[in-house]
């Protein structure tokens, strides 16, 4: 299957660089990163919780939080199966 560019790119004030910016945008994909020296609120916090919360449960499972595997495989199954317990107790919690 074909790989598809995201429209947009979110960052946080880290990334708050042209040279950033620049490689992003050459990529035909455009930046939304936040700048430094602003107030918090833009806005861009909403999504990246939902990305940190995602890792955070999957660093629940303590051969995900430090990678112990060498072979990809491996590691990739036990992602799939951290992911599916996840997704098996919010479901259950939500009867």
């Amino acid at each position: 299957r074909p790989r598809r560019r995201p429209d947009v790119v979110l960052g946080d004030r880290g990334y708050d660089h042209d040279k950033y910016r620049r490689l992003v945008r050459a990529l035909g994909v455009k930046p939304q990163i936040a700048r430094r020296g602003t107030e918090h609120g833009s806005g861009l916090g909403i999504q990246r919780w939902v990305v940190e919360r995602a890792f955070a449960h999957l660093h629940w499972f303590r051969r995900l939080r430090i990678r112990w595997e060498i072979r990809d495989d491996i590691h990739e199954a036990f992602l799939i199966l951290g992911c599916a317990l996840i997704c098996w107790r919010r479901l259950k919690s939500l009867r």
